[in-house]
């Protein structure tokens, strides 16, 4: 009998968006000032990186209220994400055009995000 669940969290399409997102902040941050380097750039790498990661982690985990935690953590540092880049782009590192993508994508992230943990339920 087949699964429906996904043989890896690398085969769930809110995983591969949201690395699609991560790429995307990477890039985006690339133009920032050097005296960001540790501050603004680096809190914004690490929330977008840390949104498939922590989709990665819970689709690894072995119960399902585990896997809607870290769900739950993913949309948090999603939303972290964008609020450092709207911050990123209220001081003129970014422009909001070249954000656009990034915004495309944690919009789309975020609306399957909220529907697989109400799936869970």
């Amino acid at each position: 009998m087949a699964s429906d669940k996904p043989q890896s969290f690398r085969d769930l399409i809110v995983w591969q968006k949201s690395m699609d997102f991560a790429v995307a902040v990477y890039g985006l941050v690339k133009g920032f000032p050097r005296e960001e380097l540790y501050a603004l750039r680096s809190q914004l790498t690490r929330a977008a990186s840390s949104v498939p990661a922590n989709i990665a982690e819970g689709n690894s985990r072995g119960t399902t209220k585990d896997y809607s935690n870290f769900l739950s953590i993913a949309k948090g540092s999603l939303s972290e994400a964008e609020t450092l880049l709207l911050l990123a782009i209220r001081l003129a590192h970014v422009g909001e055009s070249d954000a656009a993508r990034a915004f495309s994508l944690a919009d789309e992230i975020g609306r399957m995000l909220t529907a697989m943990r109400a799936k869970l339920r």
